[in-house]
């Protein structure tokens, strides 16, 4: 194992050893190659480049006290990858394929798979990209899968702690029926703005309401929003959101809680009856929310300066599944490294 601060690990990207790839040539896919290059060699006429064929995936490796190496959900991430490529036009990556490639990445880098005690993970970024060369808007004929790896610290300063977010109307992070619901460049790129001033101002991250109507919970900038309140777990319904494997975990962890769980529109005004509320994706886990603003009616939805106690149990529960403490019933975690 690499002699590295792993306790005080950014959520950055370090240079590790190897990335895997796999191109699609002619209508197939072809072999998986191990590679040592960071940088990839593009036409400037790539779709990629000019019509956003692009679509990415985010998911972690945990070094586990049982000595083990874990994958969270990876078939869950293939399957998402999947709907965005139908959803953009590109070739879907199979799920045999998408696994091999993420557990061969992690066992060539494994010497970069932080300790436990760290609380820090291998994240995986999988990438696919339209790459033959076009003038006209179609979809590319030759694309590049690939993963990378980097080790990661946690994606908010002080990880499992509450932090303040702001709504912000002035900004729409997708349409309802545009590409809201894939993981997507472009979504992100969206968000860019809304999010820089979000920090200016002294915030976590930005809040959207939907593009529509400006009435109900979208998401938290690049994560999904719960609430809790009556020993049950609300979470917005929307033709815009991304789903997130993390909240369909947290999902089901609070059916096994014994909570209710609601996924439905939820009205603005309905904030104000949160006793707790929080951000959930990969990178996060859980950001729990310790207030929201309203910039423009003034309003301040406030929940709490420090982690509630459904939250937290969310939290240690889906953790411990993760770092293989906690029983994995649901078949959740795939064993890469004994």
């Amino acid at each position: 194992m690499k002699n590295l601060d792993w306790a005080n690990l950014s959520f950055g990207y370090m240079p590790t050893d190897y990335n895997v790839r796999c191109y699609y040539r002619d209508g197939k896919w072809g072999e998986v190659e191990v590679c040592s290059d960071e940088y990839l060699k593009l036409h400037m006429a790539a779709t990629c480049l000019h019509y956003g064929q692009e679509a990415f995936e985010g998911l972690k490796a945990y070094r586990c006290p049982d000595g083990k190496v874990r994958l969270f959900r990876v078939e869950e991430n293939a399957a998402r990858l999947q709907r965005t490529s139908r959803g953009i036009v590109m070739p879907e990556v199979p799920t045999e394929l998408f696994v091999e490639m993420a557990k061969k990445v992690v066992r060539l880098n494994q010497e970069y798979i932080p300790t436990y005690e760290s609380g820090a993970t291998l994240y995986l970024r999988p990438l696919l990209i339209g790459t033959s060369a076009q003038v006209g808007v179609h979809p590319a004929k030759e694309y590049i899968f690939l993963i990378f790896v980097t080790p990661v610290g946690p994606y908010f300063k002080g990880g499992f702690s509450t932090n303040p977010y702001v709504i912000m109307r002035d900004f729409d992070r997708a349409a309802p029926l545009g590409t809201g619901t894939f993981k997507v460049g472009g979504n992100y790129a969206a968000s860019l703005r809304a999010n820089q001033l979000a920090h200016e101002k002294g915030y976590a991250s930005e809040f959207y309401l939907d593009s529509k109507e400006k009435k109900y919970v979208d998401e938290c900038g690049a994560a999904n929003f719960f609430g809790i309140k009556n020993k049950t777990y609300v979470t917005p319904l929307s033709s815009s959101i991304l789903p997130s494997i993390t909240n369909k975990s947290l999902m089901q962890i609070a059916e096994d809680l014994g909570m209710k769980v609601e996924r439905r529109p939820i009205p603005e005004e309905e904030l104000d009856t949160f006793e707790e509320a929080g951000a959930c994706g990969t990178a996060a886990v859980i950001s729990p929310i310790s207030r929201l603003d309203d910039m423009e009616t003034g309003k301040t939805y406030n929940f709490g300066e420090k982690p509630g106690l459904w939250s937290t149990k969310l939290y240690e529960t889906l953790r411990g599944i993760q770092y293989g403490i906690i029983d994995d019933k649901h078949g959740w975690t795939t064993v890469v490294i004994e």
